[in-house]
């Protein structure tokens, strides 16, 4: 009997072995199958509930949906308006404040939008990043506000109260940017150079400082404006220890919201650098963000679902 007990163990652990071995190997596979993040993205890991809501769902704009902006009777756009194929790219979808959207301008062949801007005259000025151009729409016609062959690929916009633009201009193949400042028509200046991958842009409220982040450095950096629209005294706001910075905006007060793409959330900044809130999304990829004119909510583009969350803030 003793003898046949020993026979059965021995069979039992002959007969683990392999299990163990095809564990190991199915975990393995499933590792090597799982979709790489970019490398300045990270891999998001909170399980907070989501402090959005799903504003226009996803696929109803293009993955690389981008830019939002908002008019003077708070309707919503952004680039890239039409489901995921490559003819919703170069256009501009306008979403109503109940979140319906719809086809509302589309930039010429070959043209690809980024940031939008509006200035107080409602006039868009739209970055296309693939022309090396700004291009500037009056609600009736569009024409070439600036074409600068120098830019890398003009990404976001910052106006300020008197309508002169900032772009920032990332060179992702080369992990740097630059900054440029628009005046007017055909006339700009480049402001610096050997940056960082330059992305999200601002200027604050009171016209006093301009905002400029790095994507893949997470650096958020501050410069003074003078009377000129000059920057100097350039200084760090803030840098973070993982994920990528995108789009962002400054609040009535002057605190900037930030897109951390990658981690799926929103960070709010004090003028000061200091970290006041981290609000959680839906998706894990947000783009950019823009206010409503009463500085109530938020809506934020969210890169790979196609969609606009939208986020209460009072």
């Amino acid at each position: 009997m003793a003898k046949t007990a020993k026979a059965q163990k021995k069979s039992e652990k002959t007969l683990l072995l392999p299990i163990r071995w095809l564990k190991t190997a199915c975990c393995s596979l499933v590792l090597l199958t799982l979709p790489a993040a970019p490398l300045w993205a990270d891999t998001p890991t909170s399980a907070q509930p989501p402090d959005s809501e799903i504003f226009v769902a996803a696929g109803v704009f293009h993955p690389e949906i981008e830019g939002p902006a908002v008019d003077a009777q708070g309707y919503v756009y952004a680039v890239n308006f039409g489901g995921n194929n490559t003819a919703a790219k170069g256009s501009i979808g306008k979403i109503t404040p109940k979140g319906d959207a719809r086809h509302f301008l589309q930039l010429p062949k070959g043209s690809v939008g980024n940031g939008i801007r509006l200035d107080q005259q409602g006039r868009f000025y739209i970055a296309d990043y693939t022309g090396h151009n700004i291009w500037r729409y009056n609600g009736k016609s569009l024409s070439l506000y600036l074409h600068q062959p120098l830019m890398f690929q003009p990404n976001d916009l910052a106006i300020t109260e008197q309508g002169v633009l900032f772009a920032s201009d990332p060179d992702w193949k080369n992990n740097s940017g630059q900054i440029w400042r628009i005046e007017q028509a055909s006339s700009s200046t480049l402001l610096e150079k050997n940056m960082g991958t330059t992305n999200g842009i601002e200027v604050s409220p009171d016209q006093r400082f301009l905002y400029v982040n790095e994507s893949r450095q997470r650096k958020v950096w501050r410069y003074q404006l003078d009377k000129k629209l000059n920057v100097s005294n350039k200084s760090l706001l803030i840098q973070f220890p993982d994920h990528g910075l995108d789009g962002m905006r400054c609040d009535g007060q002057g605190n900037l919201y930030i897109a951390r793409y990658g981690k799926g959330t929103i960070v709010k900044i004090s003028p000061e650098g200091k970290l006041l809130r981290e609000y959680q999304l839906h998706g894990q990829f947000p783009t950019n963000v823009t206010f409503s004119n009463d500085f109530k909510t938020l809506y934020i583009t969210m890169q790979k679902d196609g969609a606009v969350e939208r986020l209460k803030l009072q």
